[in-house]
């Protein structure tokens, strides 16, 4: 089974790489551009094949090592 985590900073955080990708748009004449932000994807292949048993394994990963919980949110698409 392979799961895809998005990872991105939680609300209210600061994102300087993503302000300097807005205004390299916006320089570039990309003024329509209101908000960037940037995130992390993690793809990982799983050899389980209950989704509930698997989920369960990829959120211990997230919480013990692929996210930084206090600034980082993420999401699973398994």
């Amino acid at each position: 089974m392979e799961i895809t985590i998005n990872v991105f900073l939680k609300e209210g955080v600061l994102d300087p790489q993503g302000k300097a990708v807005e205004k390299a748009l916006h320089s570039l004449n990309f003024h329509k551009v209101s908000e960037v932000k940037i995130a992390k994807q993690i793809k990982i292949k799983l050899n389980e094949n209950n989704k509930e048993k698997a989920k369960k394994e990829i959120t211990k990963m997230c919480e013990e090592l692929l996210v930084n919980s206090v600034i980082e949110d993420y999401e699973l698409v398994l």
